[in-house]
C-alpha cells in the first residue's frame, strides 16, 4: 500500500533530476537505517554481516540491484510513465512466483495456477496495446524480483545503502559544487530539501516491511500480494 502511493510523492520531487533524488535515496536511507541501529543496539549483528565476505559481497549485489530499481521507477514517474512503471511491477510478481517454483521448488496450488494464467494474460495484453518494448517494466520487474537479501531486513538495507552511499554522495557534492542541486535553485525553497530528506524514511519503512515480510511467508505468497501496489499506481 505504501508504494502504491510513492507516485504521488516523487511527482512532488520532480525539481529535481531523478539521479539527484536517488543520490538523496541512499544517503538518507542510510541515515534513517544508523539511527534504527543505534535506538534497538543492532551493531553486533552490524558488525557480523560486515566481517562475513559472502554476506557482504551479496548485500553488494542487493544495493546495486535496488538502486538500479530506485533510479528506473523514478525516472519513469518523472517523465510522465508512471503507467510504464506500474506495468513493471505488475510483471514483477510473476518473476517472482516463477522463481519460487523453478528455483525453489515450492508447489502452487490449483488456484494459485489459475490466478497466475489470468495475470499472465493481463500482462502480455498491457505489452501488446502499448505496441514497444517496455524496457521500464521489464527493467523494474526484474531487478526486483531479484533481490532478496539474506539477512534481517534492518541489516541487510543497513549495508546495503552503506556500499552504494560513497557514489551517491561523491554525485551530491559534485552538483553541491557545481550549485547546481535543486535546493539551490533560486525558485526552490527549504521545502523541497526536506522533501529530499525525507526520501530516507519514506524509503525505508516499506522496504524494511517487504523484507521483514518476505522472511515469514512463502515466495509464492509474496509475489500475489504484490499486485496491490500497481494496482494502486
Amino acid at each position: 500500500t505504501l508504494w502504491g502511493v510513492f507516485p504521488l510523492y516523487f511527482h512532488l520531487l520532480s525539481a529535481a533530476g531523478s539521479v539527484e533524488i536517488i543520490g538523496h535515496r541512499i544517503v538518507w536511507t542510510l541515515g534513517t537505517c544508523l539511527a534504527l541501529i543505534a535506538a534497538r543496539r543492532r551493531w553486533a549483528s552490524l558488525a557480523r554481516v560486515c566481517r562475513t565476505p559472502r554476506l557482504l559481497g551479496a548485500l553488494t549485489v542487493c544495493g546495486l540491484l535496488v538502486s538500479v530499481n530506485w533510479l528506473v521507477y523514478v525516472y519513469g514517474v518523472n517523465t510522465a510513465r508512471t503507467a510504464d512503471a506500474a506495468l513493471g511491477y505488475f510483471i514483477n510478481p510473476l518473476v517472482t512466483v516463477a522463481l519460487a517454483s523453478l528455483v525453489l521448488r515450492e508447489r502452487l496450488r490449483p488456484v494459485h495456477r489459475v490466478s497466475i494464467v489470468l495475470a499472465s494474460a493481463a500482462v502480455a495484453l498491457l505489452v501488446v496495446l502499448q505496441g514497444s518494448l517496455p524496457w521500464i517494466s521489464l527493467a523494474l520487474a526484474f531487478s526486483f524480483a531479484l533481490y532478496g537479501p539474506d539477512v534481517d531486513a534492518l541489516t541487510g538495507l543497513t549495508v546495503e545503502s552503506a556500499v552504494v552511499a560513497p557514489i551517491a554522495l561523491a554525485y551530491l557534492s559534485c552538483l553541491a559544487w557545481q550549485g547546481q542541486s535543486a535546493w539551490q535553485a533560486p525558485d526552490q525553497s527549504w521545502q523541497i530539501m526536506a522533501l529530499l530528506v525525507v526520501a530516507g524514511p519514506v524509503t525505508a519503512v516499506p522496504l524494511l516491511l517487504f523484507a521483514a515480510g518476505t522472511r515469514r511467508v512463502p515466495l509464492s505468497v509474496v509475489g500475489m500480494s504484490q499486485y496491490i501496489a500497481p494496482t494502486i499506481q
